[in-house]
């Protein structure tokens, strides 16, 4: 079940306003030949503070497409995307790479870390570039590792991590500025089952302490599962799963 919560603004206040909206979503690509190709087709979704929402569906469905829209990683072609209330189209470039940065963070397959900096130097990174001073983005960054359960392993580079711990790593850097919603695509595809497992139980575990809104997009049947809801992309528009329509999630 979801829980309800508010959504929160800039400021740390309250709202009713959700924390992600898109409304009448499209995307459409063109092909080789010239044509038209539409991949999206009217997607309507609000998620709110606190609550999980798993996207599944057959491959070249749409999902990373929807999440990179969601996330102000592309344009849609038509539709708008809200971000607390906010028309993403409204923001110029910088503005955009400034809410990207701040109030979304991103978890995708492949963790890409920058190789050559520590795992603690890659969590710092995106307070740098927010101008948080570095003694506070260390401090920050080291609490995200101990969050993670990767205290010790903070001076390593990627090179010299697991899979299932670099993935740790993204996530604490997903959440270095505390973003009001977090955005993962296929997050645990790379791991083991008990790896991704644990993985799975991380994210949940801090959602609850921290209160972010979550779409994810997956394959996974365990993790569709644990959502408060899973929405089927098809066809170009999302449809809602109940627990019943659980054995069909592709």
């Amino acid at each position: 079940m979801s829980r309800p919560a508010a959504a929160r603004t800039p400021a740390g206040e309250s709202t009713l306003r959700p924390a992600l909206t898109c409304e009448s979503l499209h995307k459409s690509f063109v092909d080789s030949d010239g044509s038209e190709l539409p991949i999206l087709k009217g997607v309507d979704l609000e998620v709110k503070v606190g609550e999980v929402v798993a996207v599944v569906g057959a491959s070249g469905a749409g999902k990373s497409t929807l999440l990179h829209l969601l996330g102000g990683l592309d344009r849609p072609t038509a539709g708008q995307v809200y971000l607390a209330g906010q028309r993403l189209s409204r923001l110029d470039e910088q503005r955009l790479a400034e809410a990207r940065n701040l109030r979304i963070g991103f978890v995708f397959q492949f963790h890409h870390l920058l190789r050559e900096f520590s795992a603690l130097e890659n969590i710092m990174m995106p307070l740098l570039i927010g101008d948080v001073d570095s003694s506070q983005a260390r401090t920050r960054a080291e609490a995200l590792l101990r969050a993670v359960g990767l205290e010790r392993r903070g001076d390593h580079k990627p090179a010299q991590l697991s899979g299932g711990e670099r993935q740790r790593v993204a996530v604490a850097r997903a959440l270095a500025n505390d973003p009001l919603v977090l955005l993962a695509d296929e997050p645990s595809g790379n791991l083991d089952n008990q790896t991704a497992e644990g993985l799975h139980s991380l994210l949940f575990q801090l959602r609850d302490e921290r209160d972010f809104a979550v779409v994810l997009v997956t394959h996974n049947r365990e993790l569709a599962r644990r959502a408060d809801r899973v929405l089927w992309l098809r066809d170009g528009k999302l449809h809602p799963l109940s627990i019943a329509d659980h054995e069909v999630i592709p």
